[in-house]
């Protein structure tokens, strides 16, 4: 079987892949898989998504040109710390016929075995989602109830006739913007608004 492996540290400065990568090279030959890849992150948090993990995004592009049937790491949070991210990318890969080992659980999802336990997993990362859902719902009622005003801080009206102004001589929105320190998303509403409702003079 093509496999290939992965490894990960959050630290240069006292951790190293290498002892990663000897463990999985030993379990790889051990197999007698072929390894066609060996990608590594260092230096970078596990709770950093593909953008900012070009070890990981390179192995996914990988996957997506079916070069390897397997993924190995040595445990399940080199490949990150969120339950629901991990169930996704198990998915994604799934989904492109890729299996995933991890060495220090023995869990093989090419396996019914691997599958189940994986399967377990999601439905706790699902139960973990509700309860964040469930968390934040009461969280905003409880703030209504308190009378808090929720959502983005209205634009107090003297900066918004003064964003009026400047959008009718013509300053362009990044300028309006250095000078108002106000967002763009709001100065365009207001564009927007004064394009709906044009001046009578």
């Amino acid at each position: 079987m093509k496999v290939a492996l992965y490894a990960r540290v959050s630290t240069k400065k006292d951790q190293t892949v290498e002892n990663q990568l000897l463990a999985l090279r030993d379990w790889a030959e051990g197999r007698g898989h072929i390894i066609v890849g060996e990608f590594v992150d260092e230096g970078i948090s596990g709770k950093k998504g593909r953008d900012k993990r070009p070890g990981l995004d390179a192995m996914e592009q990988a996957a997506t040109r079916g070069e390897f049937e397997m993924i190995a790491v040595t445990a399940l949070d080199r490949l990150g710390r969120s339950l629901l991210h991990l169930v996704g990318l198990v998915a994604e890969l799934e989904a492109l016929g890729v299996g995933l080992f991890v060495r220090n659980l023995a869990l093989d999802t090419s396996t019914p075995a691997g599958r189940l336990m994986f399967n377990v997993m999601g439905s706790l990362a699902e139960f973990e989602r509700e309860l964040i859902r469930e968390r934040t719902m009461l969280g905003l009622e409880r703030a209504r109830r308190q009378g808090k005003t929720l959502g983005r801080p209205k634009v107090p009206a003297a900066t918004e006739r003064r964003i009026h102004a400047l959008l009718e001589s013509g300053v362009p929105i990044n300028k309006i913007m250095r000078l108002t320190r106000v967002g763009a998303s709001t100065i365009y509403r207001i564009k927007k608004e004064l394009a709906a409702c044009p001046s009578n003079n």
